[in-house]
């Protein structure tokens, strides 16, 4: 068994009649829901909680940590982002979600400014497979379409990504990568861009099928966690000189 926390700022739909409207109880709730499965035990955490939500006693049981983000990023506090950051390293998952490029954990783990352009038309995106062997694109098919969302466009200031498995195009033209993957420590973290909150992205099955995917593929599964600093030798060794 898998378990999630789904953390989100949960500002905009309190704020936002437009959000809530779309959102009832909050973006974490609806992606909560419909990740829903005999796989994961699924919880959620928000920006107003002690500690942001996000305490050492969540973090450690928390297998994979979605984030989604925008407008409080420097509302968390830089103690939560160290724990976090700590815990990618020690093994746990990953996924940041759309304007979550711009967190603070996400770019102290790229280190890079993690900037873009953007334009809120309200737009059809066409999201490419370029990785169909990857097991985040499981059962995706060739492509997929949201029929509004915000346009990101390139250049977008990440490293390159280990996997690049989903590119995105606009309806005003521009592309995007818009799925990349990488690997932090003993961690493994999934960006994936689509979810402006004023639309209903997070009920679409194929994003919920992605999110979900990558779930499976960010948990930790891997040996020995590595030992670092000074070693003892394993076997004798004759001192020369």
């Amino acid at each position: 068994m898998t378990h999630v926390t789904v953390w989100n700022e949960y500002l905009h739909e309190r704020q936002d009649e437009l959000v809530a409207a779309v959102y009832p109880k909050g973006i974490h709730q609806a992606i909560a829901d419909g990740i829903a499965c005999g796989d994961f035990t699924v919880g959620t955490a928000t920006l107003d909680q002690p500690e942001n939500g996000l305490t050492d006693e969540v973090l450690k049981k928390t297998d994979v940590l979605i984030w989604w983000a925008h407008m409080g990023h420097e509302q968390v506090s830089d103690e939560t982002v160290n724990r976090v950051h700590q815990r990618v390293l020690q093994g746990m998952g990953l996924i940041v979600l759309h304007s979550g490029h711009f967190s603070k954990v996400f770019k102290k783990l790229m280190g890079t400014s993690c900037d873009l352009r953007w334009r809120e038309y309200g737009e059809k995106e066409r999201i490419w497979v370029v990785d169909p062997a990857h097991p985040i694109a499981e059962g995706i098919g060739l492509y997929f379409e949201l029929e509004k969302e915000e346009m990101y466009g390139e250049h977008f200031d990440i490293p390159a990504p280990d996997e690049l498995v989903f590119v995105s195009w606009f309806e005003g033209g521009e592309v995007f990568r818009s799925g990349c993957t990488y690997h932090r420590g003993q961690g493994k973290i999934f960006y994936f861009r689509p979810g402006h909150e004023t639309h209903p992205t997070y009920y679409d099955k194929n994003v919920l099928k992605v999110i979900a995917n990558a779930i499976r593929w960010a948990a930790p599964k891997h040996g020995a966690n590595p030992i670092y600093g000074y070693n003892e030798p394993l076997e004798a060794i004759v001192k020369k000189g």
